[in-house]
């Protein structure tokens, strides 16, 4: 049926991979290699949290499990955060931890809740960067914020380019969605 699919316009929706995260770890090395930009230690998980007591176990037993390195917070759009925070130099945990909090949302039904997953670096002339997972796509892509809520283009691109062999980058750049004032980043 995928030809009919392709004749109709009709396209088949993206199953989310989240051990695709573990692959941050080898690319991170490549992005600082290429532009000097090094982890921070600092990930975030986001998603819309739902009403109900199973979803606020499950969120308390998140916590629970990441104890003190784990900050919840919202945002204006009503998008619940968890920050994560290990030691710059143990990005493979800080992925980890990251992929627990997704599979363990995932896992309890609350797949469709969740919107996307960053990690944030830093680097010379205070230069950030957050390389972004996309959960509904699949797909990273990086966001560089700068002051007044602008975006610095030049290095967004220039990280795609880095870590296009890397990772599964997002194509369709109108999906590069800026995260003002995630948590971490």
């Amino acid at each position: 049926m995928r030809w009919l699919d392709a004749l109709l316009g009709r396209t088949r929706a993206v199953t989310p991979n989240l051990d695709a995260l573990f692959a941050l770890p080898s690319a991170a090395v490549t992005l600082q290699a290429a532009t000097g930009l090094a982890p921070t230690g600092l990930g975030s998980v986001c998603f819309r949290a739902a009403e109900g007591s199973a979803f606020a176990a499950l969120e308390n037993d998140v916590r629970a499990l990441l104890g003190e390195r784990v900050e919840r917070s919202a945002d204006a759009y009503g998008y619940t955060w968890l920050l994560v925070r290990r030691a710059p130099s143990d990005l493979a945990g800080l992925v980890t931890e990251l992929h627990a909090v997704n599979s363990s949302l995932e896992g309890a039904g609350f797949g469709p809740s969740l919107l996307c997953s960053l990690v944030s670096f830093d680097g010379p002339g205070g230069r950030r960067l957050a390389v972004i997972y996309l959960y509904k796509r699949g797909t990273f892509y990086p966001f560089a914020p700068l002051p007044g809520e602008r975006r610095d283009n030049a290095l967004e691109l220039q990280a795609r380019g880095v870590l296009a062999g890397e990772l599964p980058l997002e194509e369709d750049l109108s999906r590069w969605f800026p995260v003002w004032g995630a948590p971490g980043l």
